[in-house]
């Protein structure tokens, strides 16, 4: 027996939410979901009329769901956004190649602009190459600083104002996570935060931080979005996915354990005695950094002098001999050289 809309009480519903248990007929998700969304910009006053956004994309789920209700809202609300596209060419054979020809199907379907930066022109390195140098442990490593560092490249050559990324709830609830099983107070003290960045580089802001990673792939399904779903071919082994299957295991029990996870993220303190990095300047590219060196030279100097565990770890006491451009002893350079996978 078909199940009438908890809302409109007209249509007959199509979906349960995962989030809320309401059972809800298409039209009515997508403005539940959209209203979700636009209450998360409009409380946290992520975005200034006038703003040059640029908009992460990936080809993904959240990235295209990211762009498509950015335009809409925009549009409806009158936000007085220049919205454009950002993307990142890691060097994936047969993975990012790929979703790239997604972004640009979205580029023409939204008529936004789009800007591609890659690691090759950025560093000099695909992940293909970084891969076969360092195998897969700690792949993801050099991935995830030097996306989030050509991102910004990519902005500040289009003079963007904010960035906008697809984190959803379910990556900031698995950040929380991490962070708290590594004892990271600092990254743990800021990973909640709706905005970052601000002292310094290009802001950053999650507008979908409380969207519920199933409800986006399930407003994918019924807009008939255009997006790319293979996952990323290096990334099986990060650490992350630990993270993450023990929430999923939470949310099967208790699906309010994502946005509690968060709630909790957001509502600790770290007691004044604990001494926190400084945020600074990277003396050799200008990006921040907590150390002379920012976390993106130093595991570029390490791939380059064929010591690809010299960014992994805690190894600033090397750094003076980086930036004096010193050789390393036998004893460390064997420390640091790659094992055999």
């Amino acid at each position: 027996m078909p199940v009438v809309c908890s809302s409109c009480e007209k249509k007959n519903a199509v979906l349960k939410r995962p989030k809320t248990g309401f059972s809800l007929c298409k039209d009515c998700f997508f403005w539940a979901f959209e209203e979700e969304v636009h209450q998360t910009i409009s409380s946290a006053r992520l975005f200034t009329a006038g703003e040059t956004v640029g908009i992460g994309a990936s080809g993904g789920k959240d990235s295209t769901v990211l762009a498509h209700v950015m335009k809409v809202l925009n549009e409806r609300y009158g936000y007085g956004l220049d919205l454009m596209l950002l993307s990142v060419d890691e060097g994936i054979t047969g993975y990012r190649d790929d979703s790239l020809e997604t972004v640009k199907r979205n580029q023409q379907q939204y008529d936004l602009p789009l800007k591609i930066v890659s690691y090759q022109e950025l560093y000099g390195w695909t992940m293909d190459a970084i891969v076969k140098q360092v195998g897969l442990k700690n792949n993801c490593t050099f991935c995830g600083v030097f996306r989030r560092q050509a991102l910004d490249r990519a902005a500040m050559m289009l003079k963007v104002d904010k960035i906008c990324t697809g984190h959803n709830a379910d990556d900031v609830a698995e950040t929380v996570l991490m962070n708290f099983l590594r004892g990271d107070i600092a990254r743990l003290r800021r990973c909640t935060a709706i905005t970052t960045g601000s002292e310094g580089a290009i802001p950053r802001c999650k507008p979908l931080k409380y969207a519920y990673e199933k409800e986006i792939v399930l407003y994918a399904y019924f807009k008939k979005l255009d997006y790319f779903s293979t996952e990323c071919v290096y990334s099986p082994n990060a650490y992350r996915g630990h993270a993450r299957a023990f929430l999923k295991d939470l949310e099967s029990i208790r699906p309010s354990s994502i946005v509690d996870i968060i709630h909790s993220g957001e509502n600790l303190s770290v007691k004044e005695d604990v001494k926190m990095p400084v945020q600074g300047i990277c003396v050799r590219c200008g990006y921040i950094s907590s150390q002379k060196l920012c976390k993106a030279c130093v595991l570029l100097e390490g791939l380059n002098r064929g010591l690809p565990k010299l960014g992994i770890g805690k190894h600033h006491k090397l750094h003076h001999k980086l930036l004096a451009q010193e050789p390393l002893t036998e004893k460390e350079e064997k420390k640091l050289k790659a094992v055999d996978f």
